[in-house]
Parts: structure tokens; C-alpha cells; sequence
């Protein structure tokens, strides 16, 4: 894999001249492939291009468009494997999950072809009111015009679909700029999208460098600003154009709560299963990975070893065996950063139950409890492969506790009470509200974001292309209704 090129995509066409990046695999510092970076100039052609063709592609028809994206889906699925084995080149994660995350992939492209199909508007009736007799309203919705597309590193392939699938369902143009850790996957997928009849211009994918986010982001020809990654860069991109529609999807510290129902041996094994393999999946490297899990004390005695127990039996290792659930992080910089953060929590009265290693960029899977309230390890996110185990006497106490963070994605209940399902769905200042399972679940078509910290908009399919459009009513005069 190391002797490949991937081009750059300019418009729609590939490059294969000019200066190369390498990319490095985390688990062994070894060559997995290189790619083109875009110039200047190229970055240019990629921008005018994307504007002249806005109107062009917004006129598209919606079969086009979502034959386009089956196409993207198909091929997906039929390069699973070769996509699942980039992934883990390129980001570390174990290739079950990569393998899993090539065919959410496949979905997310799918769900944006039906949802193109679907995309027709809704008519509304005027004469309810005497003064409007005949009259009538149809409500479409169009594009802003083209979407800046920006991505993050951990899931270098589902996250960039996430940005595409919904911008071309729209026909809205779309400049792609991956992680510059993890941009092959996002290359690989431009070829996929070169073999379909979209117009020139549509998409371009730009595997340039951080330097270069803030002449995107300033440009006024890409009105829509569309993030995923951390809440430092996200709000100050937000700052930096308010007059841009501009979707964040940032960071959290998502909670799994288990409630005093929850308490049958099958219960409390299924919830120690649950949270120790989604706290610890992708290396902790999902915004929605269980960060606090906050047990009632009525169950904590017998659920708390159970956990211990789960985690230290996950397979950890290469990322390229079958059997791993827990992989490197993305560098050894992160890792340093983790092993700081839990030596903190640590020197701070923590008490660590499990793990606390550190080889290379590698971080063994980790329980604390007893951490104070302000220890970053609580209250940041760790993005790492570390959890915090707290007591909490009642459903009150452990909302109140989910509620006492600056970040709100999605929250994990552990319980059989309907009324405590709706009590959480009303209470819980999240996005997303989990019942029977971990805050890391997630359905692509489904709305996904978060509140306060975690961002603005929705993820989602539906969601986004809501969020790349606008309304524009047409009113029918003296018509029989």
C-alpha cells in the first residue's frame, strides 16, 4: 500500500503532479500510501469551479443525483475490504471496525439517494384565512449554494460521507477538506464519485493542510460551512464568519447512566459489555464514546467489578488482527496527552482500577473512579480510551450530574421505566437520548448533533440537506382549491 499516489480531485478531475504528502500508519509508524497536494492555483480552480456550477447542479434532476449516489454506495460495498484495510492504514483503528464503518458508509450514501428521491416540498393551503380564497402556497427548499465540508481523522471515511452524501443529494457543490491525518479514504472516495455523471465542479476533495482552513472557511463563494472535530477550531470558525450558515458537530463527554432498575444479572452484564467495549472502541475516538458512567448505588457493588472485568479482558494489540477492539490512537501525541490527563486525575486522589499504560501511541483501556468533578478527565473530552466511574444515589442525582457539563451530545440511560425514559428525553440537555443502551449508538439517518459545547445543527441525512437548503415559497393566485 505504501507505493500508492492518490490524486488530488480538482472539480471533479483528478491530479497526480506536484508535491506529496505521506501518510503514516499510528500502530507502527510505517508508509501507507501519499497523496497530491493541491497548489493555490488548484485550490482556486476547485472554487470557481464549485461556484459557477451552483446553479447548474441545483437544477439537476433528482434522479441523477440519486443514481449517483447509489453508484457511490454499490462501490462502496463492493470494495469493502479494500476500504476497511485504507481505514486502518491511514487511522489505526481495528479493521472490525473499520469494516464496520465502510458499511455505514455504504448506508449513509444509500439513505442520501431515497432521501433525493423523496426531496419534493409540501403544499400549504392559503385560503384557511377569507382574504386569501384561491390562493395557495408551494414550500420547496434549495441550496445555499456550495458547502465547505470539513473532517475529522476518526472516522475518516463515514464522517466525510456524512458532508457528501447530503450536499450532492441536494445538489449543492461540495469542497471536501479531510483531516490532513487521514485523507486517503476521502481520496479513494473521490475516484468512486469520478465514475458518476455529475456535473463538473460538484465536488472536489482537498487534501491540503490546517494552514490553509481559514482561506476556505473566509471565502465567500462557499456560504455553507459545514464541521466536524473540536470545539476550539468549530466555535472559532463560527466567530470568524458569522454570516455564514455554519453546522457544528463538536465534542462531548457522554454519560452512560444505570438506573436502580436496571439490576437483573442479564441486565447489569449487558450494560458492563456495552460500556466498557463503547468506551473504549475506535481508541475512545468517537465524540460519543462513554466517557462517565454513573451507576446507582443501589447496583454499584455488583456492577462495578463486572465492568472492571469487561475491560480488562478486551482484546487490545495491532489493529490488523480480527480479534482487536481497542487499537492505537491517531498519534503519539495523543496518547502522551491521555496519560497526562489520567496522571492529573491520579495525583488529584483518583483511584485508577484498570489500566494506566502507556506503549507508544497506544493507551491501555482505563477505569477511574473517585475523580474530582474539575479533573479533565471528567469534565473535558478525553478522546481516549478512558473512563470515570461515579456513584450516584437516584434518577435526580444522575440527570443532574449528566446536566453539569458545558457539553451535551447524547446520553446513555440504563433503564425498563417508560416514565424514566420520557423523563430523560424531556430533562437530559443532550442531542440524543439512548434508552437500554450506551451514548455511542448511533443510526445514520437519524437526527445526530448536539446542544451547549457539542454543537449547532444536525447530522443525519435529512437533517443536513435541511441544513445545506433554504425555504422558497411559490404562491398560486386565483386557483381552485
Amino acid at each position: 500500500m505504501s507505493d500508492v499516489l492518490y490524486p488530488a480531485w480538482i472539480a471533479g478531475r483528478p491530479v497526480t503532479t506536484g508535491s506529496t504528502a505521506e501518510v503514516l500508519h499510528p500502530y507502527d509508524g510505517s508508509v501507507v500510501g501519499a497523496h497530491v497536494v493541491p497548489t493555490a492555483e488548484q485550490v482556486e480552480e476547485a472554487l470557481a469551479a464549485a461556484w459557477a456550477v451552483r446553479h447548474e447542479f441545483a437544477a439537476t434532476s433528482a434522479a441523477v443525483r440519486a443514481d449517483a449516489l447509489m453508484h457511490v454506495s454499490a462501490r462502496i460495498t463492493e470494495r469493502a475490504e479494500e476500504i476497511a484495510r485504507l481505514i486502518t492504514a491511514e487511522n489505526g483503528k481495528p479493521i472490525m471496525w473499520a469494516r464496520a464503518e465502510a458499511a455505514r458508509a455504504a448506508s449513509t450514501f444509500r439513505f442520501a439517494a431515497e432521501e433525493a428521491r423523496r426531496w419534493g416540498g409540501e403544499m400549504q393551503r392559503l385560503d384557511t384565512d377569507a382574504a386569501s380564497g384561491g390562493r395557495a402556497a408551494i414550500i420547496r427548499r434549495f441550496p445555499i449554494g456550495p458547502v465547505l465540508g470539513i473532517s475529522p481523522f476518526n472516522f475518516p471515511l463515514n464522517l466525510v460521507a456524512h458532508k457528501v452524501a447530503p450536499a450532492l443529494a441536494v445538489g449543492a457543490p461540495i469542497v471536501l477538506k479531510p483531516a490532513p491525518a487521514t485523507p486517503l479514504s476521502a481520496l479513494l472516495l473521490g475516484e468512486l464519485l469520478a465514475e458518476t455523471d455529475l456535473p463538473a465542479g460538484s465536488w472536489s476533495v482537498l487534501a491540503v493542510g490546517n494552514d490553509i482552513a481559514p482561506l476556505l472557511t473566509n471565502d465567500e463563494r462557499l456560504p455553507v460551512v459545514s464541521f466536524t472535530g473540536s470545539e476550539t477550531v468549530g466555535f472559532a470558525i463560527q466567530k470568524a464568519v458569522p454570516h455564514k450558515h455554519v453546522t457544528l458537530e463538536l465534542g462531548g463527554n457522554a454519560a452512560a447512566v444505570v438506573c436502580p432498575d436496571w439490576s437483573s444479572d442479564t441486565d447489569l452484564d449487558w450494560a458492563a459489555t456495552r460500556v466498557a467495549t463503547f468506551a473504549n472502541y475506535q481508541g475512545g475516538q468517537a465524540c460519543v464514546s462513554v466517557q462517565r458512567v454513573l451507576v446507582d448505588t443501589s447496583v454499584w457493588d455488583r456492577f462495578v467489578p463486572q465492568l472492571v472485568a469487561k475491560v480488562e479482558a478486551l482484546p487490545t494489540g495491532s489493529p490488523w488482527d480480527d480479534t482487536t477492539v481497542v487499537g492505537p490512537l491517531v498519534n503519539e501525541a495523543a496518547a502522551i496527552r491521555v496519560q497526562a490527563w489520567v496522571d492529573e486525575a491520579v495525583t488529584a486522589g483518583a483511584t485508577l482500577l484498570a489500566g494506566g499504560v502507556r506503549d507508544g501511541a497506544s493507551y491501555s483501556p482505563t477505569v477511574l473512579t473517585d475523580v474530582p468533578a474539575d479533573a479533565k478527565v471528567s469534565c473535558e473530552e478525553v478522546f481516549g480510551p478512558v473512563l470515570v466511574v461515579q456513584r450516584v444515589d437516584g434518577v435526580d442525582d444522575a440527570f443532574a450530574v449528566v446536566n453539569d457539563s458545558r457539553f451535551g451530545l447524547q446520553t446513555g440511560v440504563f433503564t425498563h421505566d417508560l416514565q424514566v425514559a420520557f423523563r430523560a428525553h424531556r430533562d437530559l440537555e443532550v442531542g440524543g437520548v439512548i434508552v437500554g443502551d450506551v451514548p455511542s449508538y448511533r443510526a445514520d439517518q437519524m437526527p445526530y448533533g448536539g446542544v451547549k459545547a457539542s454543537g449547532v445543527g444536525r447530522e443525519g441525512l435529512r437533517s443536513a440537506m435541511d441544513d445545506y437548503t433554504y425555504e422558497r415559497t411559490l404562491v398560486l393566485t386565483d386557483i381552485a382549491l
